[in-house]
């Protein structure tokens, strides 16, 4: 999953929110110069992550992708999956997306010195931009995937899969929902034990 589902898996919990958040920028199993609750939402994404590597409705929704994207399916996958989690908010949470990204945003100002180095450095364009809201629109996602592409350098061509997630967008959107749903559980679940 990206930005947005680890965020949302995250509850209401600020620290766990930037735990989860920030996880993919520390590196290791030490990360101890963080609060208690900051590390149980790294801990929590490491465990999101690993539940949706393996899972088999993702690993179906990858497997469209393959043949074109190769070894960035999983990571397009998990960008398609923060759209329709963008795009039917309404379903998922009361509040506005508009107002819970702004929320968020507020949260990682205020935090700042706890972020590390690489969020510290795409916070600025990540507010520009307003990527979290930006997921809710296939032209947004459009944006988003350009900019991935920009950061491999050209290599993984995923600007391009806009392509497929209009081509596919009903079985990317069923595969999504059943998964979602299957997550939510596995989080709370992985939430009792923190």
């Amino acid at each position: 999953m990206n930005f947005l589902a680890h965020i949302y898996l995250s509850g209401e919990d600020p620290e766990l929110k930037i735990g989860n958040f920030i996880a993919d920028s520390v590196k290791g199993k030490n990360f101890s110069q963080f609060p208690n609750r900051i590390q149980q939402g790294i801990r929590l994404h490491r465990k999101i992550d690993s539940y949706t590597d393996t899972h088999p409705i993702v690993k179906e929704s990858v497997s469209r992708l393959f043949p074109k994207y190769g070894h960035y399916s999983s990571v397009i996958v998990d960008i398609l999956y923060d759209h329709y989690l963008a795009a039917y908010w309404v379903e998922y949470s009361d509040t506005p997306l508009e107002i819970y990204v702004a929320d968020f945003y507020e949260l990682l100002q205020e935090h700042y010195v706890l972020l590390p180095k690489p969020i510290q450095n795409f916070l600025p364009f990540m507010l520009r931009d307003n990527w979290l809201l930006s997921y809710a629109t296939i032209p947004g996602i459009g944006r988003i995937l350009y900019q991935m592409n920009h950061r491999t350098k050209n290599r993984s061509k995923m600007n391009f899969a806009v392509v497929e997630l209009e081509k596919y967008y009903a079985d990317f959107e069923r595969e999504f929902r059943a998964f979602f749903e299957e997550l939510e559980l596995f989080t709370k679940n992985e939430m009792r034990t923190l």
